[in-house]
């Protein structure tokens, strides 16, 4: 039975490989499909594809981009495109914030002091939750959280790689939930108000879209990842038997504890400040409305996001003495922009790819086809968002950048979506589940090779095929315990945000 399972998972495995190396870079992606968008406006304009807009029953043709007046569209929009793509500005503030926060040492500290403080009886769950929370700051789960649950399981006279699992498992098996809005949060909804405005040209996505629904999901992950652990996982991997001696965990110091005393001391300030704005009527932080939900606190999230960041990481670095003078503040700024050097270079061929693609008119002529077949076959939004989560895990397994997926996918989807009557909130929902849980076992993952690296330390034959193994139980009970909460959302019409419900209304 075992030897068939392994025959099984090595030709899986050998078919996610060759698939997913079969691709080209996620930016040359970008090109090829701009370059078919062109082919195909140039041969839908002289076939006289047409469709009716549902929303005002006008005529849709396809625009032909390689006439005279397209070609010099494409020219002369080119750098707009790029500096108008709405996720660039969105990511590069929040970047700016979140790397002062993780160079002062803040973000370290406060995820070290959480794990070390956790009582043993719920170190699984805590080392999972920790993981959850950590896609807020970008990639430190996979740098810091995942070798640490190692390190702290190996402590506790367990097996350091169940440690590092269940922290793999939180970290990217749980990558669009958390309790905070991060980066990946502003850059979809960015994405999705570009896809949107094909259907509704002032339709917005707030990054706040999905929020409620993934804190619960924050949860579901946690409690879940806790359950495969301990029951599944640390059984089958047994007693640890290896050489690796265990590691001291180093308890937090008087300036890093004093750091982050007053850091909660900010964070309290800001929240008064928030509610003073907020809960009186025609509150200073209210919308032009005199509504919460519209207020500039809700829509400049990011802005929000900066200030907050900034002030925390700036006060504690300077009470833990990891800053020593206002140059080391820009310094954090400076890093974090380092690592957002190949998103700049393929945010510019995705944002004309997302241009040319709306230009044409091929995504609002293929949204109401395919909105038609869809109505056609009558099988209703239950089954048609497990068919959504099933085909973006698949996808997932061979391309693994999520706002590179989104950006091709969201100008199909969420227009053919809101042409049956579902809201852009409600697709990126139902594309964060299915990008998610394909994660822990998809080698296209960027950080797959390093988790590799990660195992063996413990194990020195660990391989790509043990990780896959050990993670295919999360990736399966993440699929249907996600797609069981999303349902459950759904029948009883829960708001997925702040002003983000499930359907939308012409």
């Amino acid at each position: 039975m075992t030897s068939k399972f392994e025959k099984i998972l090595n030709r899986f495995i050998t078919i996610i490989e060759k698939g997913g190396n079969a691709l080209p870079h996620p930016a040359a992606l970008f090109v090829i499909f701009g370059l078919i968008t062109l082919a195909v406006s140039f041969i839908g304009y002289f076939l006289g594809w047409q469709g009716i807009n549902p929303a005002n029953g006008e005529t849709i043709k396809v625009v032909n981009l390689l006439s005279v007046e397209g070609l010099h569209r494409i020219l002369l929009k080119m750098a707009d495109n790029y500096t108008s793509f709405a996720p660039l500005g969105i990511v590069m503030v929040a970047m700016l914030g979140i790397g002062v926060a993780e160079s002062s040492g803040l973000v370290k500290t406060a995820i070290n002091a959480l794990l070390i403080r956790a009582p043993r009886k719920s170190i699984t769950f805590m080392v999972v939750f920790t993981g959850v929370l950590s896609n807020a700051a970008s990639d430190l789960g996979y740098i810091l959280i995942i070798p640490m649950a190692g390190i702290i399981f190996h402590s506790l006279g367990r097996h350091p790689i169940a440690g590092m699992s269940a922290a793999f498992a939180g970290v990217s098996g749980g990558f669009s939930a958390n309790l905070f809005i991060g980066t990946i949060d502003p850059l979809l909804a960015g994405i999705s108000t570009e896809a949107a405005q094909i259907i509704s040209p002032e339709y917005y996505v707030m990054p706040t879209a999905n929020y409620y629904f993934m804190v619960v999901s924050t949860f579901l992950i946690a409690f879940v990842g806790t359950w495969v652990t301990n029951v599944w996982v640390e059984p089958r991997l047994g007693k640890y038997d290896g050489t690796v001696e265990m590691e001291p965990i180093i308890p937090l110091n008087q300036r890093e504890k004093r750091g982050l005393k007053w850091v909660g001391i900010l964070m309290i300030g800001w929240l008064i400040i928030f509610l003073t704005g907020l809960i009186p009527d025609h509150g200073f932080l209210r919308g032009d409305d005199n509504s919460v939900l519209h207020s500039p606190l809700i829509k400049g999230f990011i802005s929000v996001l900066f200030l907050v960041a900034v002030s925390s990481g700036v006060l504690y670095g300077y009470i833990a003495g990891t800053f020593k003078k206002h140059e080391d503040v820009f310094n954090g700024m400076n890093s974090s922009f380092k690592g957002l050097i190949a998103f700049l270079v393929l945010v510019f061929f995705a944002a004309q790819f997302v241009a040319w693609f709306k230009w044409s008119n091929l995504g609002l002529i293929f949204a109401v086809k395919g909105a038609e077949v869809l109505q056609s076959m009558n099988i209703g939004l239950i089954p048609l968002a497990i068919l959504f989560i099933a085909l973006t895990g698949f996808i997932n397994l061979f391309m693994g950048s999520a706002s590179a997926k989104w950006a091709i996918m969201g100008p199909v989807f969420i227009p053919m979506f809101m042409l049956m009557g579902y809201s852009p909130e409600l697709s990126q929902a139902i594309f964060r589940i299915g990008d998610s849980v394909t994660n822990i076992i998809s080698p296209m993952m960027s950080f797959f090779a390093l988790i590799i690296v990660y195992y063996q330390k413990y194990d020195s034959k660990s391989g790509l095929g043990n990780l896959i193994g050990t993670m295919l139980p999360y990736s399966v009970v993440f699929s249907i315990s996600w797609t069981i909460l999303l349902i459950i959302w759904i029948l009883f019409g829960l708001p997925l945000g702040p002003d983000s419900g499930l359907y939308f209304t012409k």
